[in-house]
């Protein structure tokens, strides 16, 4: 009779049975089943073991355990996350862990670097392919789909371009019509401006073609009965008494 799983555990080095749970060799079960079995059975006990110690003792107690298949299995009495926040914190202010969390960081900063490696390569051939090269290696959907990218790309660029064009083609319109209407208000000023020029009285000219001025009366003194002064009926003396013919007697 086929003893089981847990019982073979129970088995020592030299395979005699022992009272009670004996030691065990601690070592990866090589049988799938047996391995699952005893994953289930310890998982178990592990999670039990950590919800008391954390009502018993009141302490804050986070547990991750992930299968050989990559299934996660979790507790925590707070959260998982704000526990191992606080390990972190908790480990960087303790001096005999910093060597780990500076290894730690520089490989969590390689990681990053190197996803961000990947995506700026990503986004380089996805240029180059805009751009009509490396296209050897794209497939016929591959292809398509970027054929189908550039096209809706293409219109939204004329779109934006007829947009703009009609925009100038508006302001050029009106700049029109501020410059038609600006013309008239100069062409009307410019006649205003003739008419009053005719319709000042022209000059007249002397015989010898000499313009003629005119003489604007100056005040004359007169007295309040418009009476010429008495000097002005006085004999000019700027001819000489030579100049007049003597009477002579017959």
């Amino acid at each position: 009779m086929a003893l089981p799983s847990e019982s073979m555990e129970l088995l020592d080095l030299s395979g005699q049975r022992k009272n009670g749970r004996g030691k065990i060799e601690i070592k990866r079960i090589e049988n799938t089943t047996n391995r699952q079995v005893t994953f289930c059975k310890r998982r178990n006990g592990l999670l039990k073991k950590a919800y008391e110690l954390s009502v018993l003792c009141d302490a804050e107690v986070a547990l991750v355990v992930f299968s050989s298949r990559g299934r996660l299995y979790e507790y925590a009495n707070n959260s998982v996350r704000g526990t191992i926040e606080r390990y972190k914190k908790a480990s960087s202010d303790s001096p005999n862990t910093a060597g780990s969390v500076a290894e730690a960081n520089a490989q969590f900063y390689q990681q990053e670097s190197s996803k961000l490696r990947q995506q700026i390569g990503n986004l380089q051939n996805s240029n180059r392919q805009i751009l009509g090269e490396s296209l050897s290696t794209m497939s016929l959907r591959d292809l398509k789909s970027l054929e189908s990218r550039l096209e809706r790309s293409i219109s939204k660029i004329r779109s934006k371009k007829n947009e703009l064009l009609f925009a100038e083609i508006d302001f050029m319109q009106k700049r029109e019509v501020d410059l038609h209407n600006n013309n008239q208000f100069l062409r009307a000023k410019i006649s205003e401006s003739e008419r009053a020029q005719q319709q000042q009285p022209q000059m007249s000219l002397m015989p010898g073609g000499s313009n003629y001025d005119l003489v604007q009366p100056q005040p004359s003194s007169f007295d309040n009965r418009n009476f010429f002064q008495v000097t002005a009926l006085q004999p000019d003396n700027q001819y000489s008494r030579d100049d007049q013919t003597p009477l002579q007697l017959v």
